[in-house]
């Protein structure tokens, strides 16, 4: 199976979309703001309006500062709910058969819909950082283990030293991320999340091309049962058939009425009757004839 196609809505610097790419997907990330440290294919362009067709699963993280418990209750009217609108759009998508999977990346009190939660600590990352993903899919989420000796790396805000790298650099490593500077680091997911996800929809993937091959099969299959197509496979399969076979109970009037290109021995057309089977002679000289060619030698 060829790897499935997933589009990253919101996708910033692709940190969920190189977890989706390392699970086995062929991943496009798509953003309205230009994302020049994101790692693969990028379109700029607005999540709520772009085709998704040509994707078999649709991955979006709509902006978070809404919910996020960072942000001050007084300010969270600033920030938009894209949340809705994003979940309403896939839904119809799926129902459109546009594409058969979709997910939902946001974080602890956003108003998602069952979702599964990941805690990073359990993956054994240096960060927390709980993240909630919805999908119409079956997913399985992680339990949390806050097992650590040492606290987890706070990746949010600003850096705690401005003028000193190693803020940044051990951010990267306990988010699992080499590429991104701090202000992406503070917004990304780490790919072993959607890794952890990605893996679980390849299964998803597989169950799902098996279905549609056992469709086309069963669609490919019934034009076949044609006139025509009767025809041609009696004409193969006859011949090789005794002459006790009951050919006409499994081939039915259509075909009786369509197959009359048997000859007799002496070249002589055979005609089938109404109901039984082939006449093997044409006459009863010429069976008397092929019995005589047969326990003789003596030509007909």
């Amino acid at each position: 199976m060829s790897r499935p196609r997933l589009l990253d809505l919101f996708c910033r610097a692709g940190g969920a979309s190189a977890g989706y790419h390392a699970a086995g997907f062929d991943v496009i990330g798509v953003d309205i703001n230009p994302q020049p440290h994101y790692p693969f294919d990028f379109v700029q362009a607005d999540a709520l309006t772009i085709d998704l067709s040509g994707f078999h699963v649709v991955a979006a993280s709509p902006p978070c500062q809404k919910f996020s418990r960072a942000t001050p209750h007084a300010r969270r009217h600033e920030h938009p709910d894209l949340l809705d609108p994003v979940r309403l759009r896939l839904r119809e998508a799926v129902e459109r058969g546009e594409i058969w999977g979709y997910v939902i990346e946001n974080v602890p009190g956003a108003p998602m819909r069952d979702p599964i939660t990941i805690c990073g600590e359990t993956l054994r990352l240096g960060v927390r950082r709980h993240r909630l993903f919805e999908s119409n899919l079956s997913l399985f989420g992680t339990t949390c283990h806050h097992d650590r000796g040492t606290p987890a790396v706070p990746v949010y805000g600003r850096p705690r030293w401005q003028d000193s790298p190693v803020p940044t650099d051990v951010a990267r490593e306990a988010m699992g991320i080499d590429w991104m500077p701090w202000t992406d680091l503070t917004q990304a997911i780490p790919p072993a999340y959607t890794a952890w996800i990605g893996v679980q929809l390849i299964g998803h993937a597989r169950q799902h091309v098996t279905q549609a091959a056992r469709v086309l099969v069963t669609q490919a299959a019934r034009p076949c049962v044609t006139q025509a197509s009767r025809t041609e496979t009696s004409r193969a399969v006859e011949p090789q058939t005794s002459p006790g076979d009951a050919t006409g109970e499994l081939d039915g009037p259509e075909l009786t009425s369509c197959v009359t290109a048997r000859t007799c021995h002496c070249g002589a057309p055979l005609h089938r009757p109404a109901t039984g089977r082939w006449p093997r002679h044409c006459s009863h000289a010429c069976r008397q004839a092929a019995y005589r060619s047969r326990t003789k030698g003596t030509a007909a």
